[in-house]
């Protein structure tokens, strides 16, 4: 596979404003792979793959989120293939059940 694997915590008000749903529309439009999960901490978790220029503009992207979110930072680090295949098989993008 060519390209980036990066792991994302995003802060904030983040869940309950359709944040997870707002990811998934946007990696798909894109054209990236991963998932998007809430955390039992109010956080959402996501895996984002693609090529390097499209991952960073999500990421940048994800700073500011949907209409209702508030978010506060943007943890951001390397991922590889393990964290990636957490998605569901057959997926290109997947929204996991929360942890």
């Amino acid at each position: 596979m060519s390209g980036v694997i990066r792991h994302i915590i995003v802060r904030g008000k983040v869940q309950g404003v359709g944040y997870r749903a707002w990811i998934e529309g946007e990696a798909v439009a894109r054209g990236l792979a991963g998932w998007a999960r809430n955390r039992k901490d109010g956080t959402v978790e996501a895996v984002l793959s693609g090529s390097e220029s499209d991952v960073a503009a999500l990421i940048e992207k994800c700073r500011h989120g949907p209409g209702m979110a508030h978010v506060t930072a943007v943890d951001n680090e390397p991922a590889g293939e393990d964290m990636l295949n957490l998605r569901t098989r057959g997926e290109r993008f997947s929204i996991l059940p929360t942890i």
